[in-house]
Order: structure tokens, then sequence, then C-alpha cells
């Protein structure tokens, strides 16, 4: 009984080690979403923080601080999107079905 407890500490403590490697390499990505046809695009990490912006200088007139607003919205989005998919796709063995990551 005691080898078979010790077999699954064992097991434990390398599925632990993978769940670590997976998510240090979901943290080193980098994901870009896009919107209004590639006019506005965000650059976001593995962590879900926001490592660049672009904005098509065509939209930087006062008169589309709005549309500008919503299209950094959908940017956001689509590159977040984005990482829940390959968060998904990685650590897919790792959480039970139909669990999503943290955020």
């Amino acid at each position: 009984m005691s080898n078979n407890l010790n077999q699954l500490m064992k097991q434990a403590q390398q599925m632990q080690a993978k769940l670590m490697e997976a998510q240090n390499k979901l943290n080193e990505l980098e994901i870009t979403g896009t919107s209004g046809g590639g006019m506005v695009t965000i650059t976001i990490s593995g962590k879900c923080e926001m490592k660049k912006l672009t904005i098509d200088p065509k939209l930087l007139s006062p008169d589309e601080a709005e549309i500008v607003s919503d299209l950094v919205v959908a940017a956001f989005s689509d590159a977040k999107s984005k990482l829940e998919a390959k968060m998904s796709e990685q650590m897919g063995g790792f959480l039970p079905s139909g669990m999503k990551m943290p955020f």
C-alpha cells in the first residue's frame, strides 16, 4: 500500500511540473488582436497584459474618437479570445472539461 502512495505522489509531482512548464510557456506568449480591418491592433501577453497598441493614423481625427474607442475594445477582445483559445489548447490536458482559465 505504501508503494502505491509513493507512486501516486510521484505522479502528482510530475503532473505539477508539467503544469508549471505549460503555464510558463503560456506566460511567454504574445497574441495580437485586430479590429476595423487591421486599423487597430493590440498585442497582449499570456498574462493578458497589453504590450502594444497600434492605431492607423487615419483614425486619429477628433471626429473619430468614439469609433477609435470601440475599435480598441474590439481589438482587445479579439486578442483575449485568441489567448483563451491558445490556453485551452495548451492546458486542455490539465483542466476538467468546460473549465476556463481564471481571467
